[in-house]
């Protein structure tokens, strides 16, 4: 029987994050990192969104690894999840391996985790796979490229990646490494499409670290830099050049606190002498030699700076002649809280820098012309455009068209459409599990469509919550008592809750006695006056609960 190797996306093929890969060839089965997705204003309540593990769990005795391209949350973020089901080691670079340990830490997973450092080029035997990790650049430093043979072919998959020409570090993606794949043989290319839509090549960080510079060198008072905790590079520069303009910075935010202190053990950061101070202590100094570097540059609720805005910081208060810079790209869908927080910021008279209004960040994804190098350096026999919602893919898949792959070698696929390979085949193979699975608290899976159409309902129109007690004949001997929590202010409404209680008790006055006399039935009974007596006043549609006892 010819070999082959199966590909199923698990996340991240028709939406931004939740990242997950399964390769899969005999009884062999891995995973290309474990990531989730936050939450949008569909999902009220939801913490976090990971992916389906059913196919996985199914498979347990089959599962080698997780093998993680970077420590970004949407490719790292599920992993306890999924360890908490199913015992396998993880390969990931030392600061990919660190972040991923700390959120292991805080479920209580870490001491049994096997967490395996990789090295660039160093080639990894796991069961029917020899997976080798190849550089490349992104927005997170030890970001990897992954190159896995297979018994049908090798299969090169680029996590999230640019081509930075002079990355802060010094470490260059392995363009050559790509090349001689290229000349081997590529079976099948699994490519980042995140920025597909944007035309020319992703600009350097060192040219950030230059307009910054020129941000510093103009600011009268305080500066506070909002960033993703996870982009050391914008943050050793943005301790650089605190330290040349003797300033003094002070971090805010415990995951931009953790983040330093890890990538700083690591070496991948390096902190200029005596230029971190407690915010206590920085808030002593002068404004002009102050800097905060804080989280919150997707307008997280109740992250710093967002608590800035608001005027509910504990120690800093934002006031006129601080400059605020945003440095990081907006995640769609996060439009509205950013919006709502330089509106806020503006009012206490700071000025804000953004992605929209100047040059203070740049992106850790390739744009058209690096996507078109990846293919031309790898000569893929197959394509698969992974990472981004469907207009991604789809304009990724009609880009590698243009470059003179035929239409039949590109596979526009989504979560859960699985492809099978051969040495000269690419066949469909039908739907997987892959559906979205909602973490509330310590529930994972137990909110469903029901629980959130209810939640929208409640946040919609609210509640009316109708208690009586009635007798063995079914008449009312008290109540009932109305009580509503997003609908009306009681106190200000008590002459429409007399109404509505008339009401209540006139469809139960009317009720025929031969009529069935159990709870349910005269739940539903008062549910629909409810409902109706609502609906012909307000034209709203709240949630009513009736609670009916019986004596």
């Amino acid at each position: 029987m010819e070999p082959s190797v199966r590909l199923i996306p698990l996340g991240g093929l028709g939406e931004i994050g939740l990242n997950m890969m399964l390769v899969e060839s005999g009884d062999d089965l891995i995973a290309v990192d474990c990531g989730l997705m936050f939450p949008d204003d569909e999902l009220p309540g939801i913490d976090h969104v990971i992916p389906d593990f059913s196919y996985v769990l199914g498979k347990r005795d089959d599962f080698r690894a997780v093998v993680l391209t970077h420590g970004h949350e949407d490719h790292i973020g599920a992993l306890p999840y999924l360890l908490r089901e199913v015992h396998a080691p993880v390969y990931g670079t030392p600061l990919t391996l660190a972040l991923a340990g700390e959120r292991l830490r805080e479920h209580g997973l870490l001491e049994e985790a096997d967490l395996r450092p990789m090295r660039p080029r160093e080639r990894l035997e796991i069961g029917a796979f020899t997976v080798e990790p190849i550089r490349v650049t992104h927005s997170i430093v030890d970001g990897m490229g992954l190159a896995i043979r297979t018994p049908a072919g090798t299969v090169v998959h680029t996590g999230d990646f640019k081509l930075d020409p002079s990355p802060l570090d010094g470490e260059l993606a392995d363009v050559a490494r790509f090349a001689e794949l290229g000349a081997e043989g590529v079976l099948v290319l699994c490519s980042d499409s995140t920025n597909v839509d944007r035309p020319g090549h992703t600009r350097s960080e060192v040219e950030v670290g230059h307009a910054l510079a020129e941000r510093f060198r103009g600011a009268p008072g305080r500066i506070i830099v909002a960033t993703f905790a996870s982009h050391i590079h914008r943050i050793q520069q943005v301790l650089d050049l605190t330290a040349r303009h003797g300033r003094r910075a002070a971090l805010l935010g415990m995951s931009m606190q953790k983040n330093v202190a890890i990538a700083a053990e690591l070496g991948c950061l390096r902190v200029p002498p005596g230029v971190l101070l407690p915010l206590e202590d920085l808030t002593g100094l002068a404004p002009e030699r102050q800097v905060i570097l804080s989280t919150g540059s997707q307008g997280e609720p109740n992250s710093a700076l967002a608590l800035m805005a608001a005027r509910e910081h504990k120690y800093v208060q934002v006031a006129p002649g601080d400059l605020v810079i945003i440095s990081a790209r907006v995640i769609p869908g996060h439009e509205r809280t950013v919006g709502r927080v330089i509106n806020a910021l503006y009012r206490l008279g700071a000025e804000v820098l953004w992605e929209d209004n100047a040059f203070v960040h740049v992106s850790g994804h390739a744009s058209q012309e690096d996507l078109r190098r990846m293919l031309d350096l790898t000569r893929p026999r197959y394509f698969i455009p992974v990472h981004g919602e469907y207009r991604h893919l789809l304009a990724h898949a009609r880009l590698a068209q243009g470059t003179g792959l035929e239409a039949d070698r590109v596979l526009l696929i989504e979560d859960g459409m699985g492809v099978e390979f051969t040495k000269a085949s690419a066949t469909a193979i039908g739907r997987f599990p892959a559906g979205r699975v909602l973490v509330d608290g310590k529930g994972v899976g137990d909110i469903g469509a029901v629980v959130l159409r209810d939640r929208q309902l409640l946040a919609e129109d609210g509640l009316v919550a109708v208690a009586l007690v009635v007798d063995a004949t079914g008449a009312v001997v008290a109540g009932p008592d109305i009580a509503t929590r997003g609908f009306v202010y009681v106190k200000e409404n008590e002459p429409l809750l007399e109404e509505l209680r008339a009401a209540v008790l006139a469809t139960l006055g009317d009720r025929d006695p031969e009529a069935p006399r159990d709870r349910d039935a005269l739940a539903a009974r008062v549910r629909a006056t409810v409902r109706h007596f609502i609906g012909q006043r307000f034209r709203r549609k709240p949630v009513v609960l009736p609670i009916i006892l019986e004596v």
